[in-house]
């Protein structure tokens, strides 16, 4: 991709890449497509939002993106690493190297505190040191919770626990954040306060944000928008922008 900007041209490499995708389900005697033949790329940097009506395949797509399903066919490029050749060890091991994950039903480990949480992404790389622990601390302040490290997260609401999510997602300083519905479960205010924080975060890191919603206020807040129907793109927001007229 190309953005043309103070008369140069700056190459944004791509850091995501769907290629003809598809995912079959069976049930019973029939073959269930939940993703049609999609295709895609995302440049570094950007914000995406992937929204459609429920059952469209927004899921689904996302968790082919992320390697944490496998396709029926078609391939997937994360951060220029093909997922297809990969086993399950060597697909997590990427994505713990280069993905955040924020999901809507938290996905945090209740034994642990909110700070073992936030840890957790890094101390699977073998980094539980004191200065991993001083930064998780650092995260958690930055969302709001820095008299909440101790607490676990029966102790926590729903949007403190969502924050622990957030804190969590960013501390590996991943290339690319999935997030699957990240305010679904929360109350408009809280949502939105939420919403904040990811995009702040992801501004502050220069993260690649992917984000399945069905909330349209919150895909307008992206750089761009995919609309899916019936496990196919049929509207994507993308637009090459027009080079400037007599660049020089």
């Amino acid at each position: 991709m190309c953005r043309y900007h103070s008369k140069q041209i700056i190459i944004v490499p791509n850091i995501l890449e769907v290629h003809q995708l598809y995912r079959k389900f069976q049930s019973g005697t029939k073959t269930l497509t939940v993703v049609n033949d999609i295709n895609f790329s995302i440049p570094e940097g950007i914000s995406c939002a992937i929204v459609g009506p429920s059952g469209s395949g927004k899921t689904t797509l996302l968790g082919l993106c992320a390697g944490l399903d496998r396709p029926t066919s078609g391939s997937v490029s994360l951060n220029g690493i093909p997922l297809n050749p990969l086993n399950e060890d060597e697909r997590a091991q990427v994505r713990n190297q280069h993905v955040g994950f924020i999901f809507q039903t938290f996905q945090l480990v209740p034994t642990l505190t909110a700070l073992e949480n936030v840890m957790v992404p890094l101390e699977l790389r073998g980094e539980g040191t004191k200065e991993v622990r001083e930064h998780a601390r650092e995260l958690l302040e930055s969302v709001g919770l820095g008299d909440r490290t101790h607490h676990y997260p029966a102790q926590l609401s729903g949007g403190e626990q969502q924050r622990v999510a957030v804190a969590r997602a960013f501390i590996n300083e991943p290339r690319i954040l999935f997030a699957d519905e990240p305010t679904g479960n929360l109350d408009t205010e809280t949502g939105e306060h939420i919403e904040d924080l990811i995009f702040a975060l992801n501004e502050k890191q220069g993260t690649t944000l992917i984000m399945v919603t069905h909330d349209l206020e919150l895909a307008k807040k992206c750089d761009r928008i995919i609309k899916l129907k019936n496990g196919q793109v049929f509207e994507d927001s993308a637009v090459e922008p027009e080079p400037e007229a007599a660049v020089k």
